[in-house]
């Protein structure tokens, strides 16, 4: 009977981050020989080869590193007595940027340690903000900070590693240069000894000495590559904690595209409202005053300007009802009564059936409740433009205490794609996902071929923070 270790489990938490991974392979009788397979198989395995690689690379690039160091910040030090070296030392110290790049490619090649890059250095206007941006810059701190480790972890240590590593290797092949090279030492007493090796009196001198020593360089082979993947563990480790983006990057770089968007999105809004009131309102205003115009010459000359009158009066109720529809688009009347009543409206005007579940215990900030509702608006034009659907749920419940969940689903036939075509608009998906982001909130897109599609819109009920 054959026995098939589990696959790995994976627990997926609410918030949809990776919680815990469970192995779940027992423990039997072929897992030893897998370890000793997997020791065995290690000297020969491309990764052993890439880390050894990254170790020399590292030692080299560690040893330019320390030059760098000694004489670009001791060399702007000095020069900063005249004053000179305060604008070098600003440049030497962004210059680790550079490193940064250098170490954070070789780690992802050869190492497989692949890292979000942090955010492009922001610089200040004149000289006096740049050196302000400079010296307060935390990416080039930290890249500095990795080269001083470098200078003990990839010069030192790396050295040291390499050194034993060119040991055992000479020690398993010993017998080679042994036969071929005839090595002559002479013992105390002045005797010739055909020895590549000794120790204090032990010479390897004959084959089995010779053979047993090439034993034990090769036995050490196989534990070599622990010794050189424990090293790059640290390498790695460093990587991760000095040179890859941190949270506080990631969130200024999504507070930075949030406000981009959100000000794009206005810009869009301002655009689209001036177009509708110049190519409708303002067209309609001029008819009316061009027919009342014309009615008044006709009662100057005794005629009957009724006519005009009545079209001038049908022309104003059209244009206000083109501003009542302007005014809807740029805030709905529907949201004085709170967003529940605002997409039930969508509901009863959306040409699919809908099927509408609210439960809002307290009300979401204004800014909140317009970007669900014109969410809610554009995903439901969405369906009836795209879907091919006959039935659309629209959900909107609280997602824990401080955040709202607005889920639209329809039967359609899905392949709906995250992005979209005018981000910068506020339409199609990559606009909706900008204006949530806008407010720190989320859009999820589940939409398999043949559907259903469910798109997910979590949003902080407060607005950002």
């Amino acid at each position: 009977m054959t026995h098939t270790p589990a696959e790995p489990t994976m627990i997926i938490g609410s918030s949809g981050e990776q919680t815990q991974v469970i192995d779940g392979r027992r423990a039997d009788p072929g897992h030893r020989s897998g370890v000793l397979a997997t020791v065995a198989r290690a000297p020969f395995r491309l990764r052993t080869w890439k880390e050894l690689g990254y170790l020399i690379l590292s030692f080299v690039l560690g040893c330019v590193a320390v030059c760098y160091l000694f004489f670009g910040f001791g060399g702007g030090l000095y020069a900063s007595i005249f004053l000179v070296g305060i604008p070098l030392l600003a440049v030497i110290l962004l210059g680790g940027r550079m490193w940064g790049r250098i170490y954070r490619s070789l780690g992802g090649e050869l190492l497989g340690v692949r890292v979000e890059a942090p955010p492009a250095f922001v610089r200040g206007p004149g000289l006096l903000g740049f050196l302000k941006s400079a010296f307060t810059d935390r990416v080039s701190w930290r890249a500095a900070l990795f080269l001083l480790a470098q200078s003990v972890l990839g010069v030192v240590v790396g050295y040291v590693v390499l050194v034993v590593t060119a040991m055992v290797a000479f020690t398993a092949i010993s017998p080679i240069p042994w036969l071929l090279f005839d090595p002559v030492q002479v013992d105390e007493s002045g005797i010739e000894r055909h020895s590549l090796v000794q120790f204090g009196s032990f010479y390897v001198d004959t084959w089995p000495r010779a053979l047993a020593m090439s034993g034990i360089g090769i036995a050490l082979c196989f534990a070599l590559p622990w010794l050189i993947r424990g090293v790059c563990w640290v390498h790695g480790m460093l990587i991760i904690h000095l040179l890859a983006a941190t949270p506080r990057d990631r969130q200024l770089a999504e507070l930075r595209a949030s406000r981009k968007a959100a000000v794009d999105d206005a810009a869009a809004t301002l655009r689209r409202v001036e177009r509708d009131l110049h190519d409708g309102t303002q067209a309609r205003l001029v008819t009316i005053a061009m027919a009342l115009g014309r009615a008044e010459e006709r009662l100057a000359t005794g005629g009957d300007p009724g006519d005009l009158v009545a079209e001038a009066r049908a022309g104003a109720k059209e244009a206000l009802t083109e501003l009542r529809e302007l005014v809807r688009g740029i805030h709905p009347p529907a949201l004085e009564l709170g967003l529940g009543p605002a997409l039930e409206t969508l509901a009863a005007r959306c040409a699919v059936p809908v099927e509408l579940r609210v439960h809002l215990p307290r009300r979401p900030s204004p800014a909140v409740e317009a970007i669900a509702y014109f969410s809610v608006a554009e995903l439901l034009t969405n369906v009836v433009k795209h879907a091919r659907a006959t039935e659309v749920t629209v959900t909107a419940s609280p997602e824990g205490p401080r955040s709202l969940a607005i889920a639209v689903r329809d039967n359609g036939i899905g392949g709906a794609r995250p992005s979209g075509t005018d981000a910068a608009g506020g339409s199609g998906l990559a606009g909706l996902a900008a204006r949530a982001q806008a407010v720190d909130g989320t859009l999820t897109v589940d939409s398999p071929a043949g559907g259903p599609t469910v798109m997910t819109m979590v949003l902080p009920m407060a607005g950002p923070q």
